[in-house]
């Protein structure tokens, strides 16, 4: 087995541990050169097809949102990033990891997150230069 083919299958399983699943749509919102390739790959292998951009029309099972502190605001993101999520979707914030140029404090996150209607469910080390954040509206009360 190559290096390559060895990197691709512990990437991989990144992409599975971050609760990817085959078939599900996956849109990316803030993608730049400084974006972790092999997390998008990686995800693109355990889904089945292709990253979809901003301009997609249809519902989405997750999307994939790369913020930097000079972005903008990040609540208006999330809101944006929330309007093609499907019922039970949700959002993976990717933030530059601390001490990289963009971070963003962990407490931007804390206040921005209910403020865009969302509640954050775990942290993880998504890629070598980025931390995710996952965040899913909460359940609408019956």
């Amino acid at each position: 087995m190559s290096a390559t083919a060895g990197q691709a299958q512990s990437e991989r399983s990144l992409a599975e541990r971050l609760g990817f699943k085959s078939s599900q749509v996956v849109q990316e919102i803030g993608y730049d050169d400084d974006c972790a390739d092999e997390l998008r790959a990686s995800v693109e292998a355990v889904t089945g097809s292709e990253l979809v951009g901003d301009d997609f029309e249809d519902v989405v099972d997750v999307v994939l949102l790369w913020w930097r502190e000079d972005d903008g605001d990040l609540v208006d993101g999330l809101v944006d990033a929330r309007t093609s999520l499907a019922d039970g979707g949700h959002i993976w914030l990717l933030t530059p990891k601390a001490g990289r140029e963009g971070h963003v404090e962990p407490s931007d996150i804390d206040e921005a997150a209910p403020t865009a209607g969302l509640t954050q469910t775990s942290s993880v080390s998504a890629a070598k230069e980025w931390s995710g954040t996952r965040l899913v509206a909460p359940k609408a009360r019956r």
